[in-house]
């Protein structure tokens, strides 16, 4: 039976998340939307202090947490939908493991995720991030031309990697890491695909440049160049050998742990722009009437309407993704749903409430046009749209990549 009621003790823990939210981050949203490369030092720290004196942890990342261990990706959810109802790109900049500590715990060892992760709990702010995207290389994994050499006892990582999430602050801070994904074998395809953990200071990795975006600003996005970058051999995640009949299936079971976690981004999101659109309506005495014929409805109270039904959807798909993870169920097809159907929701919903705003809604008066912006990212990386599209319908149909693309 699937239980998503959390206890009291959890449920007292969030409502601090949301206080974070509504009084840290949305009074600094807009500074820092606009002052995309400075960090807001004072609240990263902040955060950092706050959550390990409380010894839970950095809040959206995958250590246990009061929810128990059962209900580790689940309470993970529910906090990142509350921060990103702060702000998504504040949220992303927390220092924290981020998508690389997600590989680690996903295919990594005991003794890895231990090594890795446990400095996460301890000193000053650090960063992880995962690198997979190339200039040459998006959605296509089977392209990634970043290769890994066995050289004596250490992995040899030659290549570039583009728009690298907090790539810059798990780079050039001491306890970091990036996980890069590189092949080991070109002619194996995809099966020749592993993950190797690179830690801050590792001679030959560079940060080339910081992208400028349209949205989440607050947080980097980096280019990262590996020349020669040597790390030791017990850095790969998994198991070195190629195996071509089970593909890189252990290097795509990040994913399993990590859309969850977007989708869960793009409900905070959303939700945002639909608690400020039912407020301004309210304050205008505009009034929604449920449970009328929707030919009785007016346009906005219609609008309105669907924008709700589809943020519960979206949020329901995503908490039951997080809770088949945690009872040990897997949950690719799971995961892949939320992530499509929240992406989307909350690019229909921002736009919408622009859209229902008007003049209002497109100035920057207010935070909606920044919602806006923010929203569309959720629908591109972790794979974007049609991507996970592809891979519902392989998991619902039986086909494989080389049968369905």
């Amino acid at each position: 039976m699937i239980d998503f009621e959390f206890e009291p003790q959890v449920v007292e823990r969030l409502q601090i998340y949301r206080n974070v939210a509504e009084q840290m981050m949305r009074p600094i949203s807009r500074e820092y939307d606009e002052r995309e490369h400075e960090k807001p030092w004072q609240f990263l720290e902040t955060m950092w202090a706050a959550s390990n004196l409380s010894g839970e942890g950095q809040p959206g990342s995958r250590k246990q947490s009061g929810g128990g261990n059962e209900a580790r990706n689940l309470y993970t959810i529910a906090t990142t939908e509350e921060l990103t109802w702060g702000d998504a790109g504040l949220f992303l900049a927390l220092p924290n493991a981020g998508l690389g500590g997600a590989a680690v715990a996903a295919a990594g060892t005991p003794e890895q995720k231990q090594r890795f992760l446990a400095p996460f709990r301890e000193g000053k702010p650090k960063w992880g991030a995962m690198a997979i995207t190339e200039p040459g290389c998006g959605s296509d994994s089977a392209a990634i031309a970043t290769t890994a050499a066995r050289d004596g006892d250490q992995w040899v990582i030659n290549g570039t990697k583009i728009f690298c999430t907090s790539g810059a602050m798990a780079a050039d801070h001491p306890g970091g890491f990036i996980v890069v994904w590189a092949t080991v074998d070109k002619s194996a395809g995809r099966a020749g695909i592993k993950s190797f953990v690179v830690p801050h200071g590792t001679s030959g990795m560079t940060v080339a440049r910081v992208e400028n975006k349209l949205g989440i600003r607050a947080s980097d996005t980096a280019m990262i160049v590996f020349d020669n970058c040597r790390v030791p051999l017990d850095h790969i995640l998994g198991k070195p050998e190629v195996n071509r009949e089970r593909g890189f299936k252990d290097v795509m079971a990040t994913f399993d742990a990590t859309r969850p976690i977007v989708a869960a981004m793009a409900i905070g999101v959303g939700r945002a722009a639909l608690d400020f659109v039912r407020d301004f309506l309210r304050d205008h005495k505009v009034s929604v009437r449920y449970g009328l014929s929707p030919h009785r409805l007016t346009a906005v109270e219609r609008d309105f309407i669907e924008m709700e039904m589809n943020l519960k959807v979206a949020r329901l798909l995503t908490w039951r993704a997080a809770w088949m993870l945690d009872a040990g169920r897997h949950n690719s097809l799971e995961a892949s749903m939320a992530k499509a159907k929240a992406g989307l929701a909350v690019t229909q919903i921002t736009q919408k409430a622009v859209e229902m705003l008007g003049p209002l809604g497109y100035s920057r008066q207010f935070l909606v046009e920044k919602w806006m912006r923010d929203a569309k990212i959720n629908d591109i990386f972790e794979g974007t749209q049609q991507i996970n599209l592809l891979i519902i319908a392989r998991r619902i149909l039986g086909y494989s990549s080389r049968e369905l693309n």
